[in-house]
């Protein structure tokens, strides 16, 4: 049966604008990425606010445990609202994403803190993280597909990755934001309340973005398959339930996507905690920094879609993986060199290590807050370096051998608590704190980055080296999707591993660092995580990953 869409030529089939399309699915994609990625920001804060009672570091991985809790269900959310998607349509499937996001991100402005409710409040946090990432993993698959099935053949790369830009957009608003309240208000203000005021605007963005996607049509590629009744009846068992297609989902997770998405938050988050927590350099300047390097990148997720519809998705996403395994290690290090150039003499001049028996050594992460890295010298010694943030090497020694700090040449040994109680304990832990923090000093670690001293232009330098790598990866990613899978499930079949991908190897990046740098004391150790997997993308992509980017999506 014909239908008035074979009537028309394909380039001219939408029923609407394409610059509408494009800007309203775009714009109220944009808004989801500001909600979802303030709490990233904001981390900092959150940890104190909601997660008190531990020590700093484990208080730390936790707020960004919780900030992974929302990317944990996102692929939960792919499959409920993919499936919705592909059997209602996709325009008011992603009316009810953007509304559920809209209203957990206001919700958590008003949420109180721990000193108020007690242990209710990150509890609650935690609720309305995980309906952001449920309502996340409904909205892109929908906002890419919808798009990708407007856009005339030739163009999908061009197309779809304006939605690509809107996650980097998103980011940038949110830090626009932030830095705006915390100019105005001070940090002391931000830090005791400024903190919510982010969160609460959200409900004034979510207006004006359900309004613009209430102009948008349904896409015509749905519309015809509806008016034609060929619409899946069952869209997770013809996904996930039948292995012609469920392999296709597997190499698009393993062969694009993982890496995509180690690349992505790597470059962006996992850079903006290195500076802040690591290089300690101030939250505001941090904020700035990256916020310009974004700015100088994101036209490109614009020219590497572009440039994907002229010589293919495949090796500009692999590419950009490829790099990324090569570059990590030397651009993080000339980071610390740019941003805390007294960091890196000190490093270079006054390595640190810490000789112990390594059974009497605690992980330093305890999640119930009960242990207090007390009970021998070792733990004693690695607390106060991770506090500290100073990177030092572990040297294993015999049982019953005095945990010792070196500092370049300088040594200090540990107190054993096995042989002190009460304030003799207390006070000897006190004393050899302070040994080395003078230790420290004396061997040039700063305390914090000094501002006068940050190279500005070179640590922007290379944050925009880093975003480029996100903007090759991540330009092409939707169009790649949405060609690899048939119409009738493709919102379905692209939303799992995107959001798979996307919400556990990246979303969890941030927090797996950070334990493996706690774990091991080099402050660079946590980037073998996405080193190991964006490398295993470029190998599995290069054998299995098959080209679209001259592939009719409409069957």
């Amino acid at each position: 049966m014909a239908t008035k869409y074979d009537t028309l030529p394909k380039h001219h089939r939408a029923t609407q604008s394409e610059k509408l399309v494009i800007a309203a699915s775009s714009l109220g994609t944009v808004f989801e990425w500001y909600d979802f990625y303030l709490y990233g920001l904001l981390a900092t804060y959150i940890s104190a606010q909601f997660f008190s009672g531990v020590n700093e570091t484990t208080a730390f991985i936790f707020a960004l445990a919780a900030f992974a809790a929302g990317f944990a269900v996102r692929p939960f959310g792919a499959l409920v609202f993919g499936r919705i998607g592909d059997l209602v349509g996709r325009k008011n499937t992603f009316l009810v994403t953007m509304g559920i996001m809209g209203l957990s991100t206001f919700a958590v402005g008003l949420l109180p803190s721990y000193a108020s409710i007690g242990v209710a409040a990150p509890i609650i946090l935690l609720v309305m993280r995980l309906a952001q990432g449920l309502a996340l993993g409904g909205e892109y698959g929908g906002a890419a597909t919808y798009v990708a099935e407007h856009a005339p053949e030739g163009k999908r790369g061009l197309y779809t990755s304006w939605i690509q830009t809107t996650a980097t957009f998103g980011l940038f608003a949110a830090l626009l934001v932030v830095i705006g309240f915390r100019f105005a208000l001070g940090e002391d203000a931000f830090a005791a309340w400024g903190w919510r005021l982010p969160f609460l605007i959200s409900i004034l963005l979510l207006g004006v973005s359900m309004w613009i996607r209430l102009q948008l049509n349904e896409s015509p590629v749905f519309q015809k398959m509806k008016e034609e009744g060929t619409t899946s009846k069952a869209p997770l068992t013809e996904a996930f339930g039948e292995w012609k297609n469920l392999r296709w989902v597997i190499i698009a997770l393993l062969g694009a996507v993982a890496g995509q998405a180690v690349v992505w938050y790597a470059g962006q988050f996992y850079a903006l905690f290195f500076l802040e927590k690591t290089l300690k350099v101030d939250g505001a300047t941090a904020n700035i920094l990256i916020a310009i390097a974004l700015a100088l990148a994101t036209p490109f997720f614009v020219v590497f879609g572009w440039l994907s519809d002229r010589i293919g998705r495949k090796p500009i996403i692999l590419g950009g993986c490829a790099l990324a395994a090569l570059l990590y290690f030397p651009l993080f290090s000339a980071l610390t060199g740019a941003a805390n150039p007294a960091l890196a003499r000190a490093q270079a001049s006054a390595p640190v290590s810490i000789t112990a028996n390594q059974a009497e050594c605690a992980f330093q992460f305890d999640p119930v807050g009960r242990n207090k890295f007390d009970s021998s010298g070792c733990d004693i010694a690695k607390a106060y370096m991770a506090k500290a943030g100073v990177s030092y090497a572990n040297t294993d020694a015999p049982a019953g051998t005095p945990a010792r700090v070196r500092i370049g040449g300088a040594s200090f040994t540990a107190p054993d608590p096995g042989t002190l109680a009460g304030e003799e304990k207390i006070a000897a832990i006190a004393a050899f704190q302070d040994s080395l923090k003078a230790g420290l000093a004396a061997a040039g670690y700063p305390a914090k980055a000094d501002p006068a001293r940050i190279n500005k232009v070179a640590v922007v330098a290379i944050l925009w080296a880093l975003a480029m790598l996100v903007t090759m990866v991540y330009g092409p990613i939707a169009a790649m999707l949405v060609e690899l899978f048939p119409s009738r499930i493709r919102y379905t079949s692209m939303s799992l591993p995107y959001h798979v991908g996307n919400g556990w190897f990246g979303g969890f990046l941030p927090t797996t660092a950070f334990a493996m740098v706690a774990a091991t004391g080099d402050i660079y150790y946590g980037l073998w995580y996405p080193v190991v997997i964006a490398a295993a993308t470029v190998v599995i992509g290069l054998l299995f990953l098959p080209e679209t980017f001259q592939r009719n999506i409409d069957a």
